[in-house]
């Protein structure tokens, strides 16, 4: 397998990836789930203007995303 096919099915994983979140995301705003900010991320609100950084959830997911690649690790093993 040459590099250019290596990208290739490396483009397309990540395409499908996106496409599930993206789905899973339209179906939770079907279903009526709101995201809201969590305790600790920073919510500046200014007159026509809103910055979220949502440092939180940024590590909620980066333990999240850790302990399933971690599971997935000892799985091939």
């Amino acid at each position: 397998m040459n590099g250019v096919e290596m990208v290739g099915k490396f483009l397309l994983g990540f395409g499908l990836l996106f496409v599930l979140f993206g789905g899973l995301l339209i179906l939770a705003g079907k279903m009526g789930w709101d995201w809201r900010p969590l305790p600790g991320d920073i919510v500046i609100r200014r007159d026509n203007f809103t910055f979220i950084a949502p440092i939180t959830t940024s590590i909620l997911l980066s333990l999240g995303l850790t302990l399933l690649l971690w599971l997935l690790s000892l799985l091939r093993r």
